[in-house]
Protein backbone atom coordinates (compact mmCIF):
# COMPACT_ATOMS: atom_id res chain seq x y z
CA UNK A 1 0.00 0.00 0.00
CA UNK A 2 1.47 3.33 -1.05
CA UNK A 3 1.16 6.75 0.87
CA UNK A 4 -1.68 7.80 -1.53
CA UNK A 5 -3.19 4.75 -1.20
CA UNK A 6 -3.23 4.95 2.63
CA UNK A 7 -4.84 8.37 2.35
CA UNK A 8 -7.59 7.38 0.42
CA UNK A 9 -8.55 4.40 2.36
CA UNK A 10 -8.77 6.97 5.26
CA UNK A 11 -11.28 8.66 3.60
CA UNK A 12 -13.27 6.07 2.64
CA UNK A 13 -13.29 4.51 6.10
CA UNK A 14 -14.46 7.90 7.50
CA UNK A 15 -17.13 8.29 4.87
CA UNK A 16 -18.76 4.56 5.67
CA UNK A 17 -18.37 5.55 9.02
CA UNK A 18 -20.86 8.57 8.87
CA UNK A 19 -22.68 5.92 6.68
CA UNK A 20 -23.19 2.95 9.48
CA UNK A 21 -23.87 5.86 12.19
CA UNK A 22 -20.69 5.45 14.11
CA UNK A 23 -20.29 8.99 13.54
CA UNK A 24 -22.78 12.04 13.20
CA UNK A 25 -24.47 12.07 10.21
CA UNK A 26 -23.11 16.13 10.00
CA UNK A 27 -19.71 15.12 9.90
CA UNK A 28 -17.40 16.56 6.94
CA UNK A 29 -15.76 13.89 4.77
CA UNK A 30 -12.57 15.70 3.17
CA UNK A 31 -11.47 14.78 -0.27
CA UNK A 32 -7.92 14.09 1.22
CA UNK A 33 -6.84 13.10 4.59
CA UNK A 34 -2.65 14.40 5.19
CA UNK A 35 -1.07 10.88 6.17
CA UNK A 36 2.79 12.05 6.68
CA UNK A 37 6.25 9.78 7.57
CA UNK A 38 6.21 9.27 11.21
CA UNK A 39 8.21 11.62 13.39
CA UNK A 40 11.14 10.76 15.43
CA UNK A 41 9.62 8.38 18.72
CA UNK A 42 6.87 7.99 16.45
CA UNK A 43 5.28 4.49 16.06
CA UNK A 44 4.89 2.93 12.81
CA UNK A 45 5.37 4.14 9.44
CA UNK A 46 2.69 6.95 8.95
CA UNK A 47 0.57 8.89 11.17
CA UNK A 48 -2.84 11.62 10.19
CA UNK A 49 -3.69 13.70 12.55
CA UNK A 50 -7.50 13.29 10.36
CA UNK A 51 -9.20 12.35 13.96
CA UNK A 52 -8.81 16.17 15.01
CA UNK A 53 -10.11 17.63 12.14
CA UNK A 54 -13.09 15.29 11.92
CA UNK A 55 -13.65 15.94 15.87
CA UNK A 56 -14.87 19.22 15.53
CA UNK A 57 -17.74 18.81 13.30
CA UNK A 58 -18.46 15.87 15.44
CA UNK A 59 -18.78 16.94 18.42
CA UNK A 60 -16.19 13.91 20.21
CA UNK A 61 -13.36 13.83 21.14
CA UNK A 62 -10.30 13.06 19.30
CA UNK A 63 -9.75 10.05 20.21
CA UNK A 64 -12.84 8.81 19.92
CA UNK A 65 -12.86 9.40 16.44
CA UNK A 66 -9.77 7.88 16.26
CA UNK A 67 -11.03 4.58 17.73
CA UNK A 68 -13.77 4.29 15.29
CA UNK A 69 -12.00 4.58 12.33
CA UNK A 70 -8.74 2.33 13.58
CA UNK A 71 -10.30 -1.19 13.12
CA UNK A 72 -11.83 -0.42 9.50
CA UNK A 73 -8.74 0.69 8.77
CA UNK A 74 -6.44 -2.59 10.59
CA UNK A 75 -8.06 -5.01 8.42
CA UNK A 76 -7.35 -3.45 5.05
CA UNK A 77 -4.85 -5.09 2.92
CA UNK A 78 -1.25 -3.89 3.22
CA UNK A 79 -2.11 -2.39 6.73
CA UNK A 80 -0.46 -5.04 9.52
CA UNK A 81 -1.84 -2.55 12.14
CA UNK A 82 -3.34 0.48 13.06
CA UNK A 83 -2.08 2.21 16.89
CA UNK A 84 -3.52 5.53 18.16
CA UNK A 85 -1.17 8.17 20.34
CA UNK A 86 -1.93 10.72 22.41
CA UNK A 87 -4.64 12.65 22.21
CA UNK A 88 -6.33 11.02 18.85
CA UNK A 89 -3.49 10.02 16.18
CA UNK A 90 -3.53 7.29 13.57
CA UNK A 91 -0.08 5.30 13.24
CA UNK A 92 -0.05 2.59 10.88
CA UNK A 93 2.30 0.15 10.41
CA UNK A 94 2.14 -1.34 6.57
CA UNK A 95 2.75 -4.73 5.78
CA UNK A 96 6.46 -4.38 4.03
CA UNK A 97 6.18 -4.24 0.14
CA UNK A 98 9.36 -5.72 -1.00
CA UNK A 99 11.67 -4.74 -3.10
CA UNK A 100 10.72 -6.08 -5.87
CA UNK A 101 7.56 -5.59 -5.43
CA UNK A 102 8.29 -2.03 -5.78
CA UNK A 103 10.34 -1.90 -8.76
CA UNK A 104 7.67 -4.11 -10.66
CA UNK A 105 5.23 -0.91 -9.94
CA UNK A 106 7.76 1.19 -11.31
CA UNK A 107 8.35 -0.80 -14.36
CA UNK A 108 4.32 -1.34 -14.93
CA UNK A 109 3.90 2.46 -14.88
CA UNK A 110 6.96 4.13 -16.39
CA UNK A 111 7.44 7.82 -15.80
CA UNK A 112 3.81 8.03 -14.09
CA UNK A 113 4.92 5.87 -11.16
CA UNK A 114 2.98 8.07 -8.22
CA UNK A 115 0.14 9.06 -10.78
CA UNK A 116 -3.19 8.29 -10.07
CA UNK A 117 -4.96 5.98 -11.74
CA UNK A 118 -6.15 6.63 -15.29
CA UNK A 119 -3.87 9.93 -15.47
CA UNK A 120 -1.85 10.25 -18.74
CA UNK A 121 1.99 10.81 -19.08
CA UNK A 122 3.52 14.08 -19.11
CA UNK A 123 3.76 16.01 -22.04
CA UNK A 124 7.56 17.31 -23.06
CA UNK A 125 9.00 20.27 -21.96
CA UNK A 126 8.00 24.13 -22.89
CA UNK A 127 10.84 26.24 -23.33
CA UNK A 128 8.85 29.45 -22.83
CA UNK A 129 10.92 31.19 -25.87
CA UNK A 130 8.07 33.59 -26.50
CA UNK A 131 7.36 34.57 -23.37
CA UNK A 132 8.20 38.16 -21.89
CA UNK A 133 10.56 38.12 -18.93
CA UNK A 134 8.29 39.87 -16.54
CA UNK A 135 5.52 37.27 -16.98
CA UNK A 136 8.44 34.37 -17.68
CA UNK A 137 7.93 32.64 -13.51
CA UNK A 138 4.33 33.08 -13.67
CA UNK A 139 4.12 31.05 -16.58
CA UNK A 140 6.75 28.65 -15.30
CA UNK A 141 5.12 27.53 -12.01
CA UNK A 142 1.39 27.80 -13.87
CA UNK A 143 2.77 24.97 -16.03
CA UNK A 144 4.31 23.04 -13.58
CA UNK A 145 1.45 23.37 -11.31
CA UNK A 146 -0.71 22.22 -14.03
CA UNK A 147 0.98 19.07 -14.98
CA UNK A 148 1.49 17.93 -11.32
CA UNK A 149 -2.20 18.33 -10.43
CA UNK A 150 -3.14 16.92 -13.63
CA UNK A 151 -0.93 13.74 -12.72
CA UNK A 152 -3.07 13.37 -9.82
CA UNK A 153 -6.56 13.31 -11.58
CA UNK A 154 -7.80 16.84 -11.26
CA UNK A 155 -8.24 18.56 -14.58
CA UNK A 156 -7.84 21.95 -14.87
CA UNK A 157 -5.91 22.25 -11.65
CA UNK A 158 -3.79 25.71 -11.78
CA UNK A 159 -6.59 27.63 -10.01
CA UNK A 160 -4.70 27.42 -6.43
CA UNK A 161 -1.72 28.82 -7.60
CA UNK A 162 -3.72 31.95 -9.75
CA UNK A 163 -5.05 33.36 -6.31
CA UNK A 164 -1.82 33.56 -4.82
CA UNK A 165 0.85 36.33 -5.70
CA UNK A 166 3.92 34.99 -7.91
CA UNK A 167 6.83 36.57 -7.45
CA UNK A 168 8.39 37.43 -10.84
CA UNK A 169 12.07 36.96 -11.83
CA UNK A 170 13.87 40.36 -10.54
CA UNK A 171 15.06 42.50 -12.97
CA UNK A 172 18.46 42.66 -11.60
CA UNK A 173 18.52 38.75 -13.07
CA UNK A 174 18.46 39.93 -16.30
CA UNK A 175 16.77 37.42 -19.37
CA UNK A 176 18.11 34.25 -17.24
CA UNK A 177 16.79 31.68 -20.25
CA UNK A 178 19.88 33.52 -22.21
CA UNK A 179 22.35 33.15 -18.98
CA UNK A 180 21.54 29.89 -17.48
CA UNK A 181 19.27 27.58 -20.23
CA UNK A 182 16.06 27.35 -20.13
CA UNK A 183 15.97 24.33 -17.96
CA UNK A 184 18.49 25.71 -14.88
CA UNK A 185 16.22 28.51 -15.44
CA UNK A 186 12.85 26.57 -14.68
CA UNK A 187 14.53 25.05 -12.24
CA UNK A 188 16.12 27.91 -10.08
CA UNK A 189 12.02 29.57 -10.50
CA UNK A 190 10.74 26.05 -9.14
CA UNK A 191 12.48 24.95 -6.09
CA UNK A 192 11.20 28.08 -4.13
CA UNK A 193 7.57 29.07 -2.80
CA UNK A 194 5.81 30.74 -5.51
CA UNK A 195 5.13 33.60 -3.16
CA UNK A 196 9.31 33.81 -3.09
CA UNK A 197 11.67 35.70 -5.11
CA UNK A 198 13.37 32.88 -6.98
CA UNK A 199 17.50 33.41 -6.78
CA UNK A 200 20.04 32.20 -9.53
CA UNK A 201 22.79 31.41 -8.04
CA UNK A 202 26.42 30.43 -9.65
CA UNK A 203 26.10 26.78 -8.68
CA UNK A 204 23.53 26.39 -11.40
CA UNK A 205 26.00 26.39 -14.58
CA UNK A 206 28.57 24.04 -12.31
CA UNK A 207 28.83 20.84 -13.46
CA UNK A 208 29.90 18.87 -10.97
CA UNK A 209 27.76 17.34 -7.59
CA UNK A 210 27.71 20.81 -5.70
CA UNK A 211 24.78 21.73 -7.79
CA UNK A 212 21.41 19.72 -6.93
CA UNK A 213 20.39 20.67 -10.25
CA UNK A 214 23.18 18.83 -11.82
CA UNK A 215 22.81 16.25 -9.16
CA UNK A 216 19.28 15.20 -10.01
CA UNK A 217 19.90 14.97 -13.76
CA UNK A 218 23.12 12.86 -13.16
CA UNK A 219 21.61 10.62 -11.18
CA UNK A 220 19.73 10.13 -14.11
CA UNK A 221 22.25 9.78 -16.57
CA UNK A 222 24.15 7.39 -13.92
CA UNK A 223 21.26 5.10 -14.56
CA UNK A 224 20.95 5.32 -18.04
CA UNK A 225 24.95 4.90 -17.90
CA UNK A 226 24.27 1.44 -15.22
CA UNK A 227 22.01 -0.30 -18.02
CA UNK A 228 24.30 0.44 -20.94
CA UNK A 229 27.36 -1.45 -18.68
CA UNK A 230 25.53 -4.08 -18.02
CA UNK A 231 24.79 -4.57 -21.07
CA UNK A 232 28.48 -4.91 -22.18
CA UNK A 233 28.65 -7.41 -18.72
CA UNK A 234 25.66 -9.48 -20.39
CA UNK A 235 23.38 -8.60 -17.76
CA UNK A 236 20.34 -6.95 -17.00
CA UNK A 237 17.94 -5.68 -14.31
CA UNK A 238 15.50 -7.90 -12.79
CA UNK A 239 13.43 -7.11 -10.21
CA UNK A 240 14.32 -8.95 -6.61
CA UNK A 241 15.31 -8.69 -2.83
CA UNK A 242 18.11 -6.28 -2.53
CA UNK A 243 19.65 -6.53 0.75
CA UNK A 244 20.21 -3.49 3.35
CA UNK A 245 23.14 -1.86 3.08
CA UNK A 246 25.02 0.54 0.44
CA UNK A 247 22.26 2.64 0.22
CA UNK A 248 19.37 0.17 -0.76
CA UNK A 249 17.33 1.47 2.20
CA UNK A 250 17.44 5.50 1.38
CA UNK A 251 16.69 4.82 -2.10
CA UNK A 252 13.74 2.18 -1.34
CA UNK A 253 12.62 4.54 1.08
CA UNK A 254 12.81 7.67 -1.80
CA UNK A 255 10.81 5.61 -4.01
CA UNK A 256 8.01 4.56 -1.36
CA UNK A 257 7.50 8.15 -0.48
CA UNK A 258 7.04 9.06 -4.01
CA UNK A 259 3.42 8.92 -4.79
CA UNK A 260 2.79 10.97 -1.19
CA UNK A 261 5.17 13.68 -2.46
CA UNK A 262 3.39 14.25 -5.77
CA UNK A 263 -0.24 13.91 -4.14
CA UNK A 264 1.25 16.37 -1.88
CA UNK A 265 2.70 18.76 -4.10
CA UNK A 266 -0.83 18.83 -5.85
CA UNK A 267 -3.05 19.78 -3.33
CA UNK A 268 -0.54 22.79 -2.06
CA UNK A 269 0.00 23.44 -5.76
CA UNK A 270 3.12 23.38 -4.73
CA UNK A 271 6.44 22.00 -7.30
CA UNK A 272 8.89 23.16 -4.43
CA UNK A 273 8.02 19.90 -2.83
CA UNK A 274 8.45 17.98 -5.89
CA UNK A 275 12.29 19.57 -6.35
CA UNK A 276 13.08 18.45 -2.97
CA UNK A 277 12.04 14.90 -3.63
CA UNK A 278 14.14 14.63 -6.49
CA UNK A 279 17.11 16.21 -4.81
CA UNK A 280 16.63 13.06 -1.99
CA UNK A 281 16.13 10.87 -4.91
CA UNK A 282 19.04 11.62 -6.56
CA UNK A 283 21.34 11.79 -3.74
CA UNK A 284 20.35 8.37 -2.60
CA UNK A 285 20.69 7.37 -5.87
CA UNK A 286 24.65 8.59 -6.52
CA UNK A 287 25.55 6.31 -3.04
CA UNK A 288 23.41 3.83 -4.65
CA UNK A 289 25.29 3.43 -7.88
CA UNK A 290 28.49 2.75 -6.63
CA UNK A 291 27.16 -1.22 -5.27
CA UNK A 292 25.58 -1.86 -8.66
CA UNK A 293 27.74 -3.79 -11.21
CA UNK A 294 30.58 -6.78 -10.06
CA UNK A 295 33.74 -5.68 -8.70
CA UNK A 296 36.95 -7.32 -9.76
CA UNK A 297 36.37 -10.93 -10.63
CA UNK A 298 32.89 -10.87 -10.01
CA UNK A 299 30.29 -12.61 -12.08
CA UNK A 300 27.17 -10.82 -12.34
CA UNK A 301 24.31 -12.66 -10.37
CA UNK A 302 20.88 -12.42 -9.05
CA UNK A 303 22.15 -9.57 -6.59
CA UNK A 304 23.66 -7.42 -9.33
CA UNK A 305 21.01 -8.02 -11.57
CA UNK A 306 17.81 -6.72 -8.39
CA UNK A 307 20.11 -4.10 -8.05
CA UNK A 308 20.80 -2.80 -11.21
CA UNK A 309 16.62 -2.86 -11.50
CA UNK A 310 16.68 -0.49 -8.46
CA UNK A 311 18.83 1.95 -9.62
CA UNK A 312 17.21 1.52 -13.18
CA UNK A 313 13.35 2.24 -11.41
CA UNK A 314 15.43 5.22 -9.92
CA UNK A 315 16.43 6.80 -13.26
CA UNK A 316 12.50 6.14 -14.21
CA UNK A 317 10.83 8.12 -11.39
CA UNK A 318 13.57 10.78 -11.44
CA UNK A 319 12.84 11.33 -15.62
CA UNK A 320 9.16 11.40 -14.29
CA UNK A 321 9.59 13.97 -11.76
CA UNK A 322 11.88 16.42 -14.28
CA UNK A 323 8.82 15.90 -16.77
CA UNK A 324 6.44 17.18 -14.71
CA UNK A 325 8.97 19.90 -13.74
CA UNK A 326 8.68 20.93 -17.52
CA UNK A 327 12.68 19.93 -17.47
CA UNK A 328 14.53 17.46 -19.54
CA UNK A 329 16.15 14.54 -18.67
CA UNK A 330 19.42 13.80 -20.61
CA UNK A 331 20.63 9.81 -21.53
CA UNK A 332 24.37 11.74 -21.31
CA UNK A 333 25.35 13.98 -18.44
CA UNK A 334 29.05 13.77 -18.26
CA UNK A 335 31.06 15.82 -15.75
Amino acid sequence: MTPVDLSRSVVCALRRAVEDGELPVGVVVPERVVVERTRPGGVGDYASPVAFGVAKGAGVAPRGVAEVLAPRLAGLAGIERVEITGAGFLNFVLAESSVGEVVRGIRARGASYGFAHGARETPGAEAFLDVPLAALRERVVHAAVQRIVSSQGVVGGGEGVAAARIAPVAKRDGDVRARFGADAAAWAMLCVPAHETPVFPAWLLVQDESSEFFRVRYAHARARALTRNAGQLGFRGEPGEVREGHGAGALLGALRDHPLVLEAAAHHRAPERLVRQLVVLADALLDFQYHVLPQGDEKPSAAHRARLALAEAAGTVLAGGLALLGIDAPDDHCL
